[in-house]
């Protein structure tokens, strides 16, 4: 049997040698120099106006939802939140979630099932990785950014069940823009559908910032978008715009 104190003794061993390896890491804290790390692109979380609209939610509805959305925690902010993401991006629905993480992994965990399969980039997000292997379905990760390897996966996939590419617009990391032109050929060509987190394109590209989707015209072959609202928005959540029959 292992007590607490064994089971302390032998974590503090663990992190010692993770530490003498470099693998330990901090927070950076504040006010350290100059911020090169945020992902407050717009700067939108010290806006006057987004203060004022949640000091406002604050004071009206206290803090926190007080339960979950389907016992009575649903309120009018996350309805209203759901439409302007739908309407941005020209979808029929969204869904909110805690975070960008979360979103990624309800949606891959759910879209797909053991008859399915996923193509997906080698330096996808660990939430987008989490979420395909929750599904139970079947995976091919090609190397980053290249559509052949995309093509020839798709090739060699089951011919039944559904298919997916998984990407993100904008690739968090690298900071390069995913080929979603070329991708979006290969899916009309090879019976699939894209799936594009846009966590770092959200604000930024596309007419009125709806993203990388939008920048490059290919909605017509995307599943689903995920929206991590902690960047370019300035706040915290995710929100799925996707079909009708995806976010019911």
């Amino acid at each position: 049997m292992t007590d607490r104190r064994a089971l302390d003794d032998a974590l503090r061993a663990e992190i010692e040698g993770l530490a003498s390896r470099g693998l330990v890491r901090a927070p950076l804290g504040v006010g350290f120099g100059v911020d090169l790390l945020t992902n407050d692109y717009l700067g939108l979380s010290r806006h006057p106006a987004v203060v004022a609209a949640a000091r406002a939610v604050l004071e009206r509805d206290g803090l926190g939802a007080g339960a979950s959305r389907l016992l009575g925690g649903d309120h009018e902010e996350h309805r209203h939140l759901e439409v302007a993401f739908a309407s941005l991006q020209g979808e029929d629905a969204a869904a909110l979630f805690a975070s960008g993480s979360a979103a990624n992994t309800g949606l891959l965990g759910t879209l797909a099932g053991p008859g399915d399969f996923y193509v997906s980039d080698a330096l996808n997000h660990a939430s987008l990785v989490d979420g395909m292997r929750l599904s139970g379905a079947r995976r091919a990760i090609v190397p980053h950014g290249d559509v052949g390897a995309v093509d020839d996966a798709l090739v060699r996939a089951p011919a039944n069940g559904r298919r997916f590419v998984v990407v993100e617009g904008v690739h968090g990391m690298e900071g390069d823009t995913a080929p979603l032109a070329g991708l979006a050929d290969v899916c009309r060509r090879r019976g699939a559908l894209l799936i594009v987190d846009e966590a770092h394109s959200l604000g930024l590209f596309g007419p009125d910032g709806a993203g990388a989707v939008a920048a490059a015209g290919c909605a017509d072959v995307v599943a689903a978008r995920v929206n991590p609202c902690g960047k370019a928005l300035g706040g915290a959540g995710g929100v799925v715009t996707a079909s009708r029959a995806i976010i019911a």
